[in-house]
């Protein structure tokens, strides 16, 4: 599994914008790490209940990380398409990363291999990229959904740690 002092995997997907149901463009990492502080917010599936709620904890609290010139992105296995639907019809303010063909989540050792006995998804899990892409903050979800605003809490302080180291 990817750890905290290792080098972030990069990667390339599809970006879903959210301003139209085909507000689509490519997403490499690479590209964003010198820009500030990357936040990779991996869930299981848009419009689930608990997908939502950590995603509009997200949301809620964007100021924070805007503040710290962060970036965050979810990330799912979700196609594009069905993420841009549901960035408007939850009003999130960051967009999500269409991990569809699953090399992300395997990348990142954070594969939920039996959702509903039967798929696999991302395993709730966040990572914190700092601007020379290296992984500084690592959470795995063990156990059950935590309250998600300490969880973006406890997110935001790793991304001021790692803006100010």
């Amino acid at each position: 599994m990817v750890d905290i002092g290792d080098k972030a995997p990069d990667f390339t997907v599809p970006k879903a914008g959210g301003e139209t149901y085909n507000d689509v463009e490519p997403f490499t990492l690479a590209d964003v790490v010198d820009d500030g502080p990357t936040v990779l917010a991996f869930y299981p599936a848009a419009f689930t209940s608990g997908c939502t709620a950590e995603m509009c904890a997200f949301r809620d609290s964007m100021e924070w990380f805007d503040e710290l010139d962060a970036r965050v992105y979810g990330v799912s296995v979700d196609l594009p398409f069905s993420q841009n639907i549901w960035i408007r019809e939850e009003e999130l303010n960051f967009p999500m990363l269409s991990d569809w063909n699953h090399d992300v989540i395997h990348a990142y050792d954070v594969v939920l291999d039996d959702m509903y006995a039967m798929i696999e998804v991302a395993q709730r899990s966040i990572f914190v990229v700092d601007t020379e892409g290296i992984v500084t903050y690592r959470w795995v979800r063990d156990g059950e959904n935590p309250d998600f605003d300490d969880l973006v809490s406890e997110t935001r302080e790793a991304v001021e740690d790692a803006a100010t180291n």
